[in-house]
């Protein structure tokens, strides 16, 4: 199969961000995806559904991008794994890249607060009755920073830019 076909056959999953400032500029950390729940697409990411994937592809491996556009680079992961909550990452933003500053502001402004995974359905299985999709295994490709989340409960947790200051709430 084709990079092009393997691209458009990339599914995509929302989560929204909870935002804390803390010391290194543009680090940040949080949850691309909570584990049993049920997101606006009706479907539901089960624990151990990116263990392959991750084994395979390393955090380096899963790219930083910015509402999922493959031109828009904006940084690098530098943790993803699974824990008893979701998909947790560490990421960094890159200052050399301007759209990854422009990223960062947004972020600090709260105009931007969601992250979404980019990935490939390798088994699921569906609800008839309810409709809803149990996603058991999924070839994880990239978890981008986006503007609308599809997951409202998972959310990045730590952005790194100076002094801790919570922008929580």
């Amino acid at each position: 199969m084709t990079a092009d076909a393997l691209i458009a056959r990339r599914e995509r999953k929302f989560a929204r961000m909870e935002l804390k400032m803390l010391g290194e500029a543009g680090a940040f950390s949080g949850y691309a995806s909570l584990f049993g729940e049920v997101d606006l697409g009706k479907d539901r990411v089960e624990r151990g559904a990116f263990l392959r994937s991750l084994a395979r592809r390393g955090a380096a491996g899963v790219r930083m991008l910015f509402q999922h556009d493959p031109a828009e680079p904006i940084g690098t992961w530098r943790v993803v794994r699974e824990d008893g909550r979701g998909l947790y990452v560490e990421g960094m933003l890159s200052d050399g890249v301007s759209r990854a500053r422009e990223v960062r502001e947004l972020i600090k402004a709260r105009a931007v607060d969601g992250l979404s995974i980019g990935f490939q359905t390798v088994r699921a299985k569906s609800d008839p009755k309810t409709g809803i999709r149990q996603i058991l295994e999924a070839d994880l490709w990239e978890i981008s920073v986006v503007t609308f989340p599809m997951l409202p409960g998972a959310r990045i947790s730590d952005v790194k830019s100076g002094p801790l200051l919570d922008l929580s709430g």
